[in-house]
């Protein structure tokens, strides 16, 4: 068959999916870019929170939709959502053609078409053999997935499993692949890329895992993604020096109040976030600090915002994504009273982004002057689009530069930045 890929939900997905082509063209099918070129689609789904949901939900129906002009055309749904609500989901879209839950890329391409109900326990890690991926110049890596936190908030572990790590030397296979290829960026991800090894191990192996990547021949990116602040240490800070990973720290604190801290089953405090941050600062002075935000969890007052705000104005994040909480029904936080209503949560939201968009364009003035490496992943138009190590794909801001000199790294000045883009030149070396 020809398949049509459609990836919804977060990074680890993509990983997946990039495995997955590889599995389906080894067992005789064709992945196409073009929809109407398909024969049929796979659909790979988000059960997060309630707005991934709608999303994945929209997206099968609309693909149903086909069905009714082309009676020949499949939908297959895998993933998060139907991991979840599997059953549901049958009874309520009988007309999809297979439903696969959190299941290896190779049972999937094994039999996609021949079984249309695999909902296994979990199986969100797979061992490296091929991968099929994008033109473009990163590429995620999952390390691990599942989770065995309990923050209060989040179901991932009910429909995902406990936290399994690949294997150190599937990975290392998998990224020197990757280079080889020509990708110049290798972002890792997992459910808490700091419990990596913890289950293979006993002990936390980021540090071991980032030092024999770094000994990779070739010139590219290490960026690690999604590190839960609670299980940060000395260690995994000092495995940043290695000179491919980036001094990019993507680190969820999800609130600054000690109450509502406490209520997420969080394990820091807001004294012991600030000295972690400090700690970091202190240690990288051109580290970047990312972090996510929950906006309206159970219980938050005026009060609990008015803190949140002072900490991140106080801290002064280089990169801050906010969420409405999603009232999850399997979650701790369900069974917590007094409910933020919306309309309250998506003003405090709007007040929180106004005043991390201050903090944003203040820092992207001072770099103004300044010459980067950037990574120039498209063009568009005679103008090339590009990041610094301060910016992920897909979420963070980009590098304009008129010109056409093709992907890669060059050398850039920026001349001038607004609140999450800058501007710049090409610097002859």
């Amino acid at each position: 068959m020809n398949f049509y890929i459609e990836i919804l939900g977060c990074p680890k997905n993509e990983a997946d999916c990039a495995i997955l082509k590889a599995k389906l063209k080894k067992y005789g099918h064709t992945i196409v870019d073009d929809l109407e070129e398909a024969d049929g689609i796979i659909i790979d789904t988000c059960g997060f929170i309630l707005e991934s949901k709608k999303e994945s939900i929209e997206e099968i129906l609309l693909n149903i939709e086909r069905k009714k002009y082309d009676a020949n055309f499949k939908v297959f749904v895998k993933g998060c959502l139907v991991q979840r609500y599997g059953k549901e989901l049958m009874k309520e879209i009988p007309e999809v053609d297979g439903w696969f839950g959190v299941v290896s890329p190779e049972k999937i391409a094994k039999y996609i078409g021949k079984k249309n109900i695999i909902l296994n326990s979990p199986e969100s890690i797979y061992d490296f053999e091929d991968r099929i991926d994008e033109d473009k110049q990163y590429a995620y890596v999952k390390i691990a997935d599942g989770c065995d936190r309990a923050c209060a908030f989040c179901t991932i572990p009910l429909f995902k499993g406990g936290f399994k790590s690949r294997k150190i030397e599937d990975i290392v296979n998998e990224v020197r692949v990757l280079v080889e290829r020509g990708k110049k960026e290798i972002i890792l991800v997992a459910q808490d890329t700091t419990g990596y090894g913890v289950d293979l191990t006993g002990k936390q192996m980021l540090p071991d895992l980032l030092k024999a990547l770094n000994e990779i021949d070739g010139d590219f990116w290490i960026r690690v993604m999604y590190m839960h602040p609670d299980h940060i240490n000395e260690k995994i800070i000092e495995a940043f020096s290695y000179p491919k990973v980036l001094k990019y720290f993507d680190i969820p604190v999800q609130h600054g109040s000690n109450k509502i801290l406490k209520l997420m089953n969080r394990t820091r405090n807001v004294k012991q976030l600030k000295q972690l941050i400090s700690d970091i600062r202190n240690r990288y002075k051109d580290a970047i600090i990312r972090t996510s935000i929950i906006v309206g969890f159970p219980g938050e007052t005026e009060k609990d915002f008015e803190k949140l705000l002072k900490f991140v104005q106080e801290v002064r994040f280089d990169r801050l994504g906010a969420f409405l909480y999603s009232d999850e029904e399997e979650a701790a936080s369900y069974q917590l009273d007094e409910k933020v209503p919306e309309e309250i949560a998506e003003e405090r939201l709007n007040e929180l982004m106004d005043i991390q968009s201050e903090i944003s364009f203040e820092n992207n003035a001072k770099l103004i002057g300044k010459v980067f490496d950037v990574l120039f992943d498209e063009e568009e138009y005679g103008v090339l689009i590009g990041r610094t190590y301060m910016d992920a794909p897909e979420i963070d801001g980009n590098v304009f530069v008129k010109g056409n000199l093709g992907k890669g790294f060059y050398k850039v000045k920026i001349i001038s930045a607004d609140t999450y883009d800058l501007e710049g030149i090409l610097v002859e070396e």
